[in-house]
């Protein structure tokens, strides 16, 4: 048990800055409080003794802000971070070193007693206030945006944002941004991780301001070359530089 907490505590020196020392870690840091408790009443829970479980469980929400099922499974060096308002449900799972943001669910949209919340792997980010709602797996190393509500499972790597939540497909040739996420991303926040519906709508202004370009020089080459083209009527202009930051 002794060796889990020393863990623990070591993993939030390393991920978080504001951590000071030891002592600070281990007496003000609610997230810390959380997993411990947890630990016991999952040991009870998993004896047979649900209701003793369920009442430590219940102790814990009370003095930390964070409410864990005793039925989820936390892994290794876990981070929850600030961490009031968090919930994670009975059928979750959360595996190693992942970090966890105040506000965050992991819900169930079932009523079967079956898998019924997130299962997040190694590695995952969940930003602040986001929803992850049903038994589907977030890939090791993904990163949840704040406020995203995820329904569907997210490949490893990838970032989710958006309600719902849009996937944005990591880069194969990232390695940049690889290295700077295995030091850690707090929040989740990474270089160009943009929303890619913005993504797609800069392309198509992009795009047709390109094409806009080349049919004046078309217009231009046709007229030197003497053939009379018909004149349409004037329109607004395009202005593709405003287009692209109404949709910043």
């Amino acid at each position: 048990m002794f060796n889990r907490l020393r863990e623990d505590i070591a993993s939030i020196m390393e991920r978080d800055p504001a951590a000071r020392s030891v002592w600070e870690v281990l007496t003000c840091y609610p997230g810390l409080h959380a997993i411990v408790m947890h630990r016991w009443a999952r040991w009870w829970w998993l004896r047979g003794m649900k209701w003793l479980g369920r009442f430590i469980s219940h102790i814990a929400r009370g003095l930390t802000g964070i409410e864990i099922h005793p039925g989820a499974k936390i892994g290794r060096r876990v981070f929850i971070d600030h961490g009031y308002g968090v919930v994670i449900g009975e059928t979750a799972e959360v595996g190693d070193d992942c970090t966890i943001y105040q506000g965050v669910t992991l819900g169930g949209t079932s009523l079967n007693r079956a898998k019924r919340h997130p299962t997040l792997e190694r590695g995952v980010i969940v930003s602040a206030g986001a929803k992850i709602l049903g038994g589907f797996t977030i890939g090791e190393g993904a990163k949840i945006g704040s406020n995203a509500v995820v329904i569907k499972e997210v490949p490893a790597g990838a970032t989710a944002v958006g309600i719902p939540a849009r996937i944005i497909q990591k880069e194969a040739n990232s390695f940049r941004e690889e290295a700077a996420a295995r030091m850690f991303s707090a929040y989740g926040i990474t270089p160009n991780g943009d929303d890619p519906l913005s993504k797609a709508l800069h392309g198509l202004i992009d795009n047709a301001a390109t094409q806009e370009h080349q049919i004046i020089k078309i217009i231009a080459a046709l007229k030197s070359a003497g053939i009379i083209c018909e004149t349409l009527p004037d329109l607004e202009s395009f202005d593709p530089a405003q287009l692209n930051k109404l949709v910043e």
